[in-house]
């Protein structure tokens, strides 16, 4: 795999169509697919941190015809990628200086298709097996949950009600908001337990939790996990001022 092959394989969106040459000589790189490799939220929020003449628009070639589009020139991709905390930034810096050669000795990107070695067949398949046995659990476990008849841990429920653009929350914050609804408390250890009545209304689940003594083998009883239903993510979802529909599937 060359260096530039690397880009396909990232995954991350970035890919060499997305790197060319100003008129004036300038490497630069569309701004919205690198925003989004940087950990940005959107080319917005990327572009705002550097200096005018580090950014700029361009016409390039996209799938609807030529569009003119924001892009970060040579010196700003450098100040986005030093200021990066990310850990793929390492990588992304390598991927960067693979492209800018090109272009600087060749003024395009080669980006035609090289065929497959059958090691890379055999490993992209290996690959894929891989990912599909990841997969299937998450699956079974939405799928399940779609059904009416699962729950999720509230870090999870979290993130689901999160899908809605009307609300913002945390598990932390969902665990706080549960108590000040009356359906959770702490015992005396601290921790969060359900109301009893909430578990029989169906909006929440208390799943007993155990784990082996390290030093004494022993089995020791935890307190029980609160669970959220869908009966329990749809009240939440209502009472949080859900504005769009409740998405259930992954």
């Amino acid at each position: 795999m060359s260096e530039l092959d690397i880009f396909t394989a990232a995954g991350d969106g970035l890919a060499v169509e997305h790197f060319g040459l100003a008129e004036d000589g300038r490497a630069f790189v569309v701004a919205g697919p690198f925003a989004k490799a940087m950990g940005y939220r959107d080319a917005a929020n990327a572009v705002r941190v550097l200096d005018e003449d580090e950014k700029g628009t361009q016409i390039v070639s996209t799938p609807g015809g030529d569009q003119r589009v924001s892009v970060i020139f040579e010196d700003g991709i450098w100040e986005l990628i030093f200021r990066s905390t990310l850990p793929s930034a390492k990588t992304l810096k390598s991927r960067v200086k693979a492209i800018l050669r090109q272009l600087r000795e060749t003024g395009v990107v080669d980006t035609r298709e090289r065929p497959m070695s059958e090691l890379e067949m055999a490993e992209r398949y290996v690959a894929a097996l891989r990912r599909n046995a990841e997969l299937e659990p998450a699956a079974h476990a939405w799928n399940t949950l779609a059904s009416g008849e699962g729950d999720l841990d509230v870090a999870g429920a979290a993130k689901i009600l999160s899908r809605d653009p009307s609300i913002k929350t945390g598990r932390d914050r969902l665990f706080d908001y549960m108590h000040r609804q009356g359906w959770l408390f702490r015992n005396g250890h601290g921790r969060w337990e359900a109301y009893q009545d909430q578990i029989e209304n169906g909006r929440l689940a208390s799943i007993p939790k155990k784990h082996k003594h390290p030093r004494t083998g022993e089995i020791v009883i935890d307190p029980p996990q609160v669970r959220v239903t869908v009966k329990g993510l749809q009240e939440l979802h209502k009472r949080l001022g859900g504005s769009g529909p409740l998405l259930l599937a992954a």
